[in-house]
């Protein structure tokens, strides 16, 4: 080892010291401490995401957003930036989106601190766009951690080349390249945000159930659940805020623009000598319910049933189908078989955790409502 290589080495092990010591500080409570150690390291080693993640959080404690923002900017810009170099080194896209996803922990934090900071700002567009990264990316590290455990039992993985693209092909560790093939396998490609994974299935085994549980992204399946209702309640606050400030927007030009037209309709009636006796009432009729039919999406009313768990009578979030057709939030019926008993809560026929499908269908449609009526998330997050 050189002298430039030893030194290197040096401040990066002062760098991780300086940064053990801010997280005993965080650990205590003792904030500016802990900003001061990362500090530190920051300047010892200022391309580490880590340190400056792990002081963004020390700057969310104390509520200075401006810093929680310059820094999970600065983490999310130097993670790129990690990537992109270590693909062109490794030649391997997959194998690195996937290291990248399942182990840098501080760019999942990164992306909430941010979409918080901007919330802070009323910028709520930008502000739900980074919440939702932050879910993705936890998203995907819970699939990854079911993948990853399934690879180990039952699983091994090939890379191969399908014209100029690195696919990542899981098998049967039975099984070959070949099988591809075979009619009795089948190829399905998921495509999560930053990565493509290419997953050789069997149908001689519940394969199917094994993919469904990684990407089936609700509470109940997530390994990272304990953060998953604080998301959802964030994302949930800050489209409600998007919707309320874009809602109020609209209800303003809905009604300058009606006044205006109720105007041109009066001026018009002046003028116009030929006009019947309450024409221009019925006109003016016309004109309010076009405006009304304008305003409905904004207007908040009973969410439609079949959106909503049969237990809660809440918008579903993460639905669940049972064998017997009714569909129920999995976190709220899960609860149910554990504490009450292993049955269906409505028809009482016996039902297992294992019986449980993602009801995707339904999930699409509450997504395309919640859409619509941006209103609706504030019953979701009272």
């Amino acid at each position: 080892m050189g002298p430039e290589v030893a030194a290197l080495s040096a401040t990066a092990k002062q760098a991780e010291k300086l940064k053990q010591e801010g997280n005993k500080c965080f650990n205590k409570d003792r904030f500016q401490a802990a900003i001061d150690a990362y500090t530190e390291a920051i300047t010892l080693c200022p391309n580490v995401p880590v340190y400056w993640t792990n002081r963004a959080l020390c700057h969310r404690k104390r509520n200075n957003w401006t810093k929680v923002e310059e820094d999970c900017r600065k983490a999310i810009q130097l993670d790129h930036t990690s990537v992109k170099s270590s693909r062109r080194k490794a030649g391997v896209f997959m194998f690195n989106m996937i290291h990248s996803v399942q182990f840098q922990g501080h760019l999942v934090k990164a992306h909430y601190m941010l979409g918080l900071a901007l919330l802070q700002k009323q910028e709520y567009s930008d502000g739900v766009k980074e919440l939702e990264k932050h879910k993705l990316l936890v998203d995907v590290c819970s699939a990854f951690s079911i993948w990853t455990y399934t690879w180990k039992k039952f699983l091994s993985y090939e890379i191969i080349d399908v014209k100029g693209v690195k696919i990542m092909v899981i098998v049967g560790k039975t099984q070959s390249i070949g099988d591809l093939l075979d009619k009795s396998w089948h190829l399905v490609i998921c495509t999560c945000h930053i990565l493509s994974l290419g997953i050789c299935m069997s149908k001689k085994h519940d394969w199917q159930s094994l993919l469904s549980l990684a990407l089936d992204l609700g509470r109940g399946a997530n390994p990272m659940g304990y953060m998953v209702e604080e998301i959802w309640e964030e994302l949930a606050k800050a489209k409600y805020l998007e919707w309320e400030h874009a809602s109020t927007k609209r209800s303003w030009e809905l009604q300058s623009l009606k006044e205006a037209c109720e105007s041109a309709l009066e001026e018009k009636h002046f003028l116009d000598d030929s006009e019947t006796e309450g024409s221009h009432l019925n006109q003016l009729e016309l004109l309010g319910q076009v405006f009304r039919k304008a305003a409905e999406d904004d207007l908040p009313s009973e969410v439609p049933d079949h959106l909503c768990c049969k237990i809660t009578l809440d918008i579903f979030r993460d639905p669940v189908i049972t064998p017997s057709g009714l569909s129920y939030e999995r976190q709220v019926l899960l609860d149910h078989l554990e504490k009450v008993g292993r049955f269906d809560p409505i028809t009482r026929e016996p039902l297992d955790p294992s019986q449980l499908v993602a009801n995707l269908a339904i999930k699409e449609a509450v997504h395309a409502y919640l859409d619509k009526h941006g209103w609706a998330y504030k019953i979701e997050s009272d």
